[in-house]
């Protein structure tokens, strides 16, 4: 399987005691879910790129977003070491069902954004998944776009057409198309006081 079939799970910190456990930080809303996961796939850090599947014999959450892992043939602590930094992935396949007006960031790369009131803006470059919140990435009129994904501004994903359909607060797009007021007002250097 290709990482291009695959969406990034979470990934793996230090091991966990002597039996072969490990500290998995999962991005995901509901822990939970992945109780029963059977199998993930690891990106090592001494082969990126390379998908290597492994079965799990638990998964057993802890707090946020961190979990217990056990995969099988993993039984020291020794064998769990190298593990350290993998990233963790599942098949998109395997993502599971959102409700109609709910979309995967993934999903929507390259849709057009439009707003209710300006019309089109620009296509979906990227998302960044900060600490505090989410944001879309868009280019409009040569400038980076930043939008923070919250019900209030996104609204909805039209997959038929390839739309994402946005509300912005009066004023965001000025914010990155007006120069910095330092630039605006700076005064020339041979004007007299």
């Amino acid at each position: 399987m290709k990482l291009d079939d695959c969406y990034q799970l979470g990934s793996i910190g230090k091991p966990h005691g002597l039996k072969g456990f490990v500290m998995a930080f999962l991005d995901v809303d509901d822990l939970d879910a992945y109780r029963k996961v059977k199998s993930v796939l690891l990106e090592l850090p001494t082969a990126p790129g390379k998908l290597t599947a492994y079965e799990v014999e638990k998964l057993q959450p802890q707090a946020e977003s961190r979990a217990l892992l056990k995969l099988k043939g993993i039984d020291r602590i020794e064998e769990a070491e190298p593990l350290r930094n993998a990233k963790l992935y599942r098949p998109l396949t395997e993502l599971p069902a959102l409700e109609e007006d709910q979309f995967y960031f993934h999903d929507v790369i390259g849709y057009l954004v439009v707003d209710e009131q300006l019309g089109e803006l620009g296509a979906v470059e990227t998302f960044y998944e900060l600490p505090q919140q989410d944001l879309l990435a868009m280019r409009y009129k040569g400038q980076e776009v930043l939008i923070p994904v919250v019900d209030e501004l996104i609204l909805r994903a039209d997959q038929a057409n390839k739309k994402l359909y946005v509300q912005l607060p009066e004023g965001l797009l000025d914010v990155y198309l007006t120069p910095p007021s330092r630039e605006r007002d700076e005064p020339d250097e041979f004007d007299e006081a």
